[in-house]
């Protein structure tokens, strides 16, 4: 696997290990939570992760969609998340060309995902369940690691 494809991979595992440990335990209360009337909510946030996710591989793959969803269930949200995650995971390990370059996935629909999960963390923690902080250069982050399972953290602070 070429330099390109191994970052690619490792960035898509930082986005479920970060993503994943914000969503964990989330209350599903948190779906409609939001900063102001004008702001998306919680579960419309995590859609839009869905469908950069979505739209991630569909670059991936060569076959370039962009699909804004409504919203379903806070589990069909996170059940959503690690699928689309492991498709993408997928598509960059496979041994098919990548049809766009590694760089512009990182930098756009991924950048952008990871950018909404801090996004999740805020919110999470304007509900009353806010996510402990953490020293993440630390974690045990690994390509192809993206599942709902994860590393315990490994130095975790308030």
């Amino acid at each position: 696997m070429d330099h390109d494809r191994a970052w690619l991979r490792h960035a898509v595992a930082t986005l479920a290990y970060r993503g994943g440990k914000v969503l964990r335990d989330s209350p599903e209360s948190i779906a409609e939570v939001r900063v102001c009337p004008t702001c998306r909510s919680t579960i419309e946030i995590l859609a839009h992760i869905n469908d950069l996710l979505d739209w991630a591989h569909s670059m991936a793959v060569g076959v370039e969609a962009w699909n804004t969803s409504n919203p379903m269930s806070w589990e069909h949200e996170l059940e959503r998340f690690y699928k689309g995650l492991q498709s993408l995971d997928e598509a960059i390990a496979s041994p098919e060309p990548l049809h766009a370059p590694a760089m512009r996935l990182f930098h756009g629909p991924l950048a952008d995902a990871l950018t909404h999960v801090g996004q999740l963390a805020t919110l999470r923690r304007l509900a009353g369940s806010p996510v402990r902080g953490e020293n993440y250069f630390e974690a045990e982050i690994k390509a192809g690691q993206v599942g709902v399972v994860q590393p315990t953290p490994r130095f975790e602070f308030d």
